[in-house]
């Protein structure tokens, strides 16, 4: 069984033009052309054909409201694009600054939504991932026992802070909540590869998720990549990457 835990929902209305011009470079490759109806926006049954094809069972698909970077993708719409195909797992996104009560919303999300994970994005929302805001979220997390995934490492996209990425912030929260599932996206890309294997390693509840990572270079990035093997979940960041099925053979 493949599982993509790290897909984003292409959609032309929902991306500022910056986005639109760096996904441009992955049109061609990615099959983000086939995704996208005659308005611009993503169908659930031209993702769930793409999936397939590229040999993967399931797929997470990601909400995210990050106003500052790249625009929103709502908990509600990744929800209902989700129970539109056998294939598609929803998580939640959950932006402190424009929530007043974090835990309740994810709780909604979790009940009333179906959404199965969390997704946090500190370099786009701009916070760091100890922050004691999101103690009450993270605690409704670890009682529902669903996958934190916590975007870690560097950012593209206007107005990302890549301070706020730094895996060790992550250390408190997997020392202070050690029955939470977290998974440290894209490895600590760029600055914090070391960090975060060594994170994934040391805590028996933190995960390394390799998306947007080129699959040539992830022996070179963690060497000791075999060690934490069981550890080590795939994902794409789908669609700006050259393909799914590519980067599942390479």
């Amino acid at each position: 069984m493949i599982i993509d835990f790290h897909l984003h929902l292409a959609s032309r209305e929902r991306e500022y033009p910056w986005v639109r011009r760096w996904l441009s470079t992955f049109r061609e490759t990615s099959g983000v052309e086939r995704v996208l109806g005659p308005d611009g926006v993503a169908e659930p049954e031209a993702m769930e054909r793409l999936l397939e094809e590229a040999g993967v069972d399931y797929g997470v698909i990601l909400a995210e409201y990050s106003p500052i970077c790249v625009g929103t993708v709502t908990n509600e719409y990744v929800a209902e694009f989700c129970a539109k195909s056998r294939r598609l797992i929803p998580f939640c996104n959950i932006n402190p600054h424009l929530v007043t009560d974090p835990a309740t919303e994810l709780r909604r999300c979790v009940l009333d939504l179906g959404c199965q994970g969390l997704k946090l994005h500190p370099p786009h929302q701009h916070f760091y991932a100890n922050d004691r805001r999101l103690y009450r979220l993270y605690a409704t997390a670890e009682e529902f026992q669903i996958p934190v995934l916590i975007h870690t490492g560097s950012s593209v996209f206007k107005g990302s802070r890549v301070k706020y990425a730094d895996p060790l912030f992550v250390d408190d929260v997997a020392v202070d909540f050690p029955d939470l599932p977290l998974v440290l996206a894209h490895g600590g890309r760029g600055f914090w590869y070391d960090q975060a294997f060594f994170l994934a390693q040391l805590h028996e509840n933190v995960s390394l998720e390799i998306s947007g990572l080129p699959p040539k270079n992830l022996l070179q990035y963690f060497p000791r990549l075999e060690r934490i093997a069981h550890k080590v979940i795939f994902g794409s960041d789908w669609p700006g990457v050259p393909g799914i099925g590519v980067n599942i053979e390479a």
